[in-house]
């Protein structure tokens, strides 16, 4: 793709002076990038997949995938995988951090490592993209061609070359690691970059503490955990929770986890604490809080969830009334054990609310051919009997949590000896 404006022939022209990968980094490369790997066979031989040596490493635990060994040829640590397998192939993203002329350069190459017992190992590095960072927050994104698939969206065409591309999300590769030794505009120095990435995205970080001052005070202030949170979150901003870091930082506190921190905050503004108070935003043990205070939230949106639940079970009041109405008023006992008809929706809720089980939640006072009855003793409830008006039979009786209690038996007994009183209501 030709350069569209003054910005990206001037990247394109600066990207034609970068020097190719050297050796040295390359072997650094092949060597970091992947692991490496001793292939065992069940005769105990084991043969190094970097150079082709083999050697009987009998049956010892050093020669096990934990400690691994080294290879007696070329000296390389190796991993021991005992397998038939004899072909192995791997691929992995490596980066460089450079400069050229005012920008920053993050440089991507491709490489890729084929195996196989008894041959040298042979590598491949080829550079792939490079993402140019000038020092206001401008970008541009230099790339080589990607093949059509379905699956995968960077299979790269490695004959083609690298020029100026609309940015793709095959662009924003995440390599295994990063050569050493960096080279960075002065901007970046001077914004508080020390050389440690503090496990951000280069690219993500260097864009942050150029374009946005918040986060190079985040950085300088030493919340690397918050400055992550925000840097890799697109649901949150910075500025919603500014003054209360502004507070944590005049206290000299450090936010080790800024997701939990987050939310903590948000639900110290659920209800209504003051935020800009260090009792509230430094917490001594901040996952015992944000625990305390979730737990409370969810408890608090629990019973809002419930009344409203009430509010509209009410609306059914009429329709339940005019299928049960009949049957109000039934009740027996055998002295002990008392069996009632509920008899309205909030009935219905304190018995669901007590037993802890569904007879509010699943709407059984809207089911035409069931009628819901409490059993107590002295007035605390013991279990609810649902009876098909059909059949006149106990289709259920639960205690507290959907469990049977000792009285079970007893309650289904009494039911069955009054069911007359309800086939007379049927009947009238």
């Amino acid at each position: 793709m030709k350069p569209k404006n003054k910005f990206q022939q001037h990247v394109i022209e600066l990207s034609k002076t970068l020097p190719k990968i050297t050796e040295p980094q390359k072997r650094w490369a092949f060597k970091h990038c992947f692991k490496h790997i001793g292939k065992r066979n069940p005769k105990g031989e084991i043969t190094c997949l970097e150079c082709g040596h083999k050697w009987n490493g009998g049956n010892s635990p050093l020669a096990d995938a934990v400690l691994g060994c080294e290879c007696p040829k070329c000296k390389t640590q190796l991993t021991v995988s005992t397998t038939r397998q004899r072909v192995f192939k791997q691929a992995e993203y490596f980066g460089i951090v450079t400069t050229c002329g005012e920008f920053q350069v993050i440089r991507f190459f491709h490489i890729d490592v084929y195996r196989k017992a008894g041959e040298q190992a042979r590598y491949a590095c080829s550079e792939v993209v490079q993402r140019w960072l000038a020092p206001n927050g401008k970008e541009a994104t230099v790339a080589r061609l990607r093949a059509m698939s379905i699956m995968y969206y960077d299979l790269w065409n490695f004959g083609s070359k690298l020029e100026i591309r609309p940015h793709h999300k095959a662009h924003d590769i995440d390599p295994i690691c990063f050569y050493p030794r960096q080279r960075v505009i002065p901007e970046l120095n001077r914004n508080g970059y020390d050389g440690d990435f503090h496990d951000i995205n280069p690219l993500a970080l260097f864009r942050s503490i150029l374009t946005n001052p918040k986060a190079e005070t985040l950085l300088k202030a030493g919340q690397y955990a918050l400055l992550k949170h925000f840097v890799n979150s697109s649901t949150r901003n910075i500025d919603n929770y500014w003054n209360s870091v502004k507070i944590a930082i005049r206290n000299g506190y450090t936010i080790k986890d800024g997701s939990i921190w987050c939310d903590y905050i948000d639900t110290l503004n659920f209800f209504g604490k003051d935020t800009n108070s260090p009792k509230y935003v430094c917490p001594q043990d901040l996952r015992q809080q944000h625990d305390r205070y979730m737990a409370k939230k969810q408890t608090h949106q629990e019973r809002e969830r419930l009344e409203e639940q009430c509010r509209k079970a009410r609306e059914n009041e009429a329709k339940f009334k005019e299928l049960i109405a009949k049957f109000f008023g039934i009740a027996f006992t055998d002295g002990t054990i008392e069996v009632r008809v509920l008899e309205s929706v909030d009935e219905f809720f304190e018995e669901g609310k007590t037993m802890r089980h569904c007879v509010f939640t699943g709407e059984y006072y809207l089911r035409p051919n069931s009628l819901i009855l409490s059993a107590t003793i002295d007035g605390n409830r013991i279990e609810t009997v649902e009876i098909s008006l059909e059949t006149l039979k106990v289709v259920q009786s639960r205690g507290v949590c959907n469990q049977n209690t000792e009285y079970h038996d007893r309650i289904i007994k009494l039911v069955k000896k009054h069911k007359n009183l309800i086939r007379q209501r049927i009947a009238a």
